[in-house]
């Protein structure tokens, strides 16, 4: 039977729709294609230095996302595993460095001080001091707060006297305590006043046991009339290098010499006169262990000593974890370090934050202080038998200023490591030194050395978090990482 053309033509566009509408169905059901993840970007600043100085502290305009891979050496944070409190990071504020910066004009210190001791954004945040209690060897002269004439003695301290103080460093004290009031200071001797050693002179020599009673009478007064200028001394060491009696001013105090001045005359005074300041003891190389350690074996001395203070020009960094493990109750300090002039950026830097931003946390320091906080442009002032080639992390040339290496080295942890800051731990992958912290505020800071030969890209993990950097041989960077708020 035939079609009509009518039936033929309706049945063609009902095969047509259908066709167009099946076709249609099939490209709605095929997978689209998704667009590419984007990975997430984490909120991390960096702060670097390269070892040839084209780059000294200073912030990179990196952007951090988030990676999933796991192929290269990564270092990993681990915020639950807590060890010390840090105290701060700082400099010696020696009575040479007040000197050269009460010579500045007032506008030009000020600028100064703020860039040290502030916290804002072109500023490093030193949260920490050492001066000395009378002359250091980088005073212009030696003295002592209650210098007699010879064969005299005032074992009451009724002729004790802060005014060798009173031109340069306490005035300088008072400027830094405006702007920065909690910051912590220690104090400490570099030599008695000469009526109480065995040699009447202001270099080496004992201190006679029959003035261990007006030696701590003299660290109370010390402590309370710096308190009555407005400048509380948090601690004090009992003396500088007491194993180096060659120095001018010095002091020779073997171990059982201090230990006994501990507990029969400056713990008990400090006691009897409501003295907080803690003691600390030793305050020299990491070569000798046992000289702290057989103090604080003795527990009539331990009683009063808070912990143990060190430098490094003797010994190894991890030595100090041998006297944290025979007195884990008790804090360890890293008081002093030098460098030697002219200095060298990319060495200094290196070997300093090695042993000290990283060595000397990682062992247990509760704070880092370079030596010394400024000299002039011919390594002065000092003593007459004084340091000739100690670098300041200044020089300072009347209102010309120079930053020199132990700037920056301390830069790289007092920014951003804050007083009450705690270490956290971190492994140390091949040549990729580092430690870690979490800071009071919240993030997590990161010190990062790559001691390779050559460029080295890493992985970094915080907060379950993982991100990829890279470090160029020698380079150091700090990393601080906010965490999300939530």
């Amino acid at each position: 039977m035939m079609k009509s053309k009518n039936t033929i033509s309706i049945t063609f566009l009902f095969l047509l729709v259908f066709s167009m509408m099946g076709a249609r169905c099939k490209k709605d059901t095929e997978e689209t294609p998704k667009p590419p993840v984007t990975p997430e970007v984490i909120d991390v600043t960096a702060y670097l230095s390269y070892n040839d100085g084209s780059s000294k502290f200073q912030k990179q305009d990196w952007t951090f996302s988030e990676i999933s891979e796991n192929g290269k050496s990564t270092i990993v944070v681990d915020a639950e595993t807590q060890f010390q409190e840090i105290d701060g990071f700082g400099y010696t504020l020696t009575g040479g460095s007040a000197m050269l910066l009460k010579g500045m004009s007032d506008v030009k210190r000020s600028v100064l001080l703020n860039e040290l001791f502030g916290t804002q954004d072109n500023q490093i945040g030193v949260s920490y001091l050492r001066i000395s209690i009378g002359a250091s060897d980088l005073d212009s002269y030696t003295f002592s707060y209650n210098d007699l004439p010879p064969g005299e003695t005032d074992v009451d301290m009724t002729q004790f006297s802060l005014a060798p103080d009173q031109d340069f460093l306490i005035p300088v004290l008072k400027e830094i305590l405006a702007i920065n009031p909690s910051i912590k200071i220690l104090g400490s001797p570099w030599s008695p006043p000469v009526w109480m050693k065995t040699n009447n002179a202001t270099k080496g020599g004992e201190l006679k046991e029959e003035f261990y009673q007006a030696y701590a009478n003299y660290f109370v007064k010390y402590v309370q009339e710096m308190a009555q200028n407005g400048i509380i001394i948090d601690a004090i060491t009992i003396q500088n290098e007491p194993l180096h009696p060659g120095n001018n001013p010095s002091l020779y105090m073997p171990a059982l010499a201090q230990a006994n001045f501990i507990k029969t005359a400056l713990g008990p005074t400090f006691e009897a006169n409501g003295i907080k300041t803690k003691i600390i003891l030793y305050d020299h190389n990491a070569d000798k262990t046992e000289y702290p350690i057989s103090i604080l074996d003795d527990p009539e001395a331990k009683k009063y000593v808070n912990g143990s203070g060190f430098h490094l020009y003797g010994g190894d960094i991890n030595n100090l974890s041998k006297v944290h493990n025979a007195h884990p109750d008790r804090s360890l300090y890293f008081t002093e370090q030098w460098i030697g002039a002219p200095g060298n950026f990319g060495e200094d830097l290196v070997w300093h934050t090695n042993n000290l931003i990283i060595g000397a946390t990682r062992n247990w320091c509760r704070n880092v202080l370079e030596w010394n906080l400024a000299s002039d442009p011919n390594l002065g002032p000092h003593t007459e038998g004084g340091c000739t080639e100690c670098l300041g992390a200044l020089t300072i040339d009347n209102d010309d200023i120079t930053r020199n290496p132990a700037y920056y080295i301390i830069a790289h942890a007092s920014k951003f490591v804050r007083p009450g800051s705690v270490r956290l731990d971190s492994n140390v992958p091949s040549n990729l030194n580092n430690v870690a912290f979490s800071t009071p505020d919240g993030k997590t800071v990161v010190v990062v050395i790559n001691n390779a030969d050559s460029e080295q890209e890493f992985n970094m993990q915080v907060d379950g978090k993982l991100i990829t950097s890279k470090l160029a041989s020698k380079a150091v960077a700090t990393y601080v990482y906010t965490p999300e708020a939530k």
